[in-house]
């Protein structure tokens, strides 16, 4: 193995020949200040792989840098290109479509609805599983500890906890933090509970905690949804992950201009839903409350619903459970592993 990649894949083994941090830039601005060295890296990747002649070339996610170097793998070299998790094209960009069948010998999903979509456009796709899956299993594996044991150990009080999960970037803290706490400060029977992201220091959260009655838990945030009655959650994997751990929840995501925003959802994305619980499930099992429609109100109105409708509770539960079946059993990278050998053998 010789790869791209970071400390995880180091741990494994094989030869890293660069960090994944030099090569990831999030934002407009700053892939703009660095396209040089977005360039460079990109065109040293592909010197490295035709030099190395690998047996097979194995992208994981990024597609913006990693389409690319499928493009010139299948346009230089003989080498099959493998693509795991694959690009969110159901979402926006389908025209990417031409480019995945084109330059794609193998592709593994992680997502099942992503199946039918790719059938329809007569690409056959392996859905493997999904990650998320497997970290709660192994997390679950074994896991006793009680509520009283979390409150003691973080020096919580004796209330039920709900929780703030506010994505993992400062600008989405910024943006949903403050309604989230609004809206469920109104709820004095319970205490709020937020988890902290990796890399947001503490100092950050209190801007916009503020004098609220909110505490914060860094690097628990499984033992934290574990214990939980409810959940305001930014979207992203964290609300498939709250929805593994069958915790009622609200997704809150707020942009600027939410009406313009809401207006260009509607034409650009393909999809009725952000939240994977939803996409998965294909209807609303959550409510999304996104751009114009994310108010203090319509998330006090939802969370109240989630604590104490409890037929409405119920019903979320038992959809949580659907989603779990269609999911299905840990093991995704396994899984992947193995079809990706099996492929290789010509099984």
């Amino acid at each position: 193995f010789r790869f791209f990649g970071g400390d995880l894949m180091s741990i494994q083994g094989g030869t890293r020949v660069k960090h994944y941090k030099e090569l990831a830039y999030m934002g407009f601005i700053p892939v703009l200040l660095h396209l040089r060295t977005i360039f460079a890296n990109m065109k040293y990747c592909k010197e490295d792989i035709v030099a190395y002649a690998p047996d097979v070339v194995i992208l994981v996610d990024y597609p913006g840098f990693n389409l690319s170097i499928a493009k010139f793998v299948k346009e230089k070299t003989s080498i099959p290109v493998y693509y795991y998790i694959s690009p969110k094209i159901w979402a926006w960009k389908e025209y990417r479509i031409k480019n995945i069948k084109r330059d794609v010998d193998e592709l593994f999903s992680i997502l099942p609805f992503e199946v039918d979509f790719f059938h329809k456009h007569d690409y056959p796709v392996h859905y493997v599983g999904n990650p998320c899956v497997d970290a709660v299993a192994a997390f679950q594996d074994g896991r006793k500890e009680s509520f009283q044991e979390f409150i003691s150990a973080n020096d919580l009080p004796d209330k039920p906890i709900i929780a703030l999960l506010a994505g993992s970037r400062k600008q989405e803290i910024k943006d949903n933090l403050p309604d989230m706490i609004r809206a469920a400060s109104t709820f004095p029977e319970y205490q709020l509970v937020l988890a902290g992201a990796p890399g947001i220091d503490a100092d950050y959260y209190r801007k916009y905690i503020g004098g609220a009655k909110v505490s914060v838990v860094f690097g628990k945030t499984y033992d934290l949804l574990r214990q939980s009655e409810a959940a305001l959650v930014t979207s992203g994997t964290a609300t498939l992950e709250t929805a593994l751990f069958r915790v009622p929840q609200v997704v809150c995501y707020h942009t600027p201009i939410g009406k313009i925003i809401s207006f260009l959802r509607k034409k650009i994305l393909k999809v009725r839903f952000i939240s994977l619980v939803n996409l998965v499930a294909d209807k609303e099992v959550v409510k999304e409350l996104v751009a114009d429609s994310m108010t203090v109100e319509n998330i006090r109105a939802e969370l109240g619903r989630i604590l104490h409708d409890k037929e409405y509770r119920r019903q979320m539960l038992d959809n949580y459970d659907r989603i779990i079946d269609i999911l299905g059993p840990a093991g995704a990278s396994q899984h992947a592993a193995s079809r990706m050998v099996s492929l290789l053998k010509g099984l």
